[in-house]
């Protein structure tokens, strides 16, 4: 990946944790990582957590084809760590945020 993807990445995941603020969520952590992959953005709102996926494309493809069942996969394994590490058991979603040409779309509780 190069230094323009990257703050491509970085930018949005700052436009997507923006959104997600003003929608009344407290952002508990951004970038979670752990050998199993990453999550971009982890909030909560009515003791609910939400587990983030942000993409984004500048391209002429929907940026929603880019979270593939693999990647998918990943982030289930890396909620179930992120939930075991911080000694939680409560409800939670997953959720995916894309940003195509400035518009945010954030479809929640997705499943593949």
């Amino acid at each position: 990946m190069g230094l323009n993807e990257y703050l491509f990445g970085i930018s949005s995941e700052d436009i997507a944790s923006r959104h997600v603020k003003n929608e009344g969520y407290e952002i508990l952590d951004r970038n979670f990582s752990s050998k199993f992959g990453e999550i971009d953005i982890i909030a909560k709102k009515d003791e609910i957590l939400h587990f983030i996926e942000v993409k984004a494309t500048k391209g002429e493809y929907e940026a929603i084809y880019r979270l593939t069942p693999a990647k998918f996969e990943k982030i289930l394994k890396t909620i179930d760590f992120y939930l075991l590490q911080n000694g939680l058991n409560s409800d939670f979603q997953v959720d995916l945020i894309t940003i195509e040409n400035n518009n945010i779309k954030w479809i929640k509780n997705i499943s593949l």
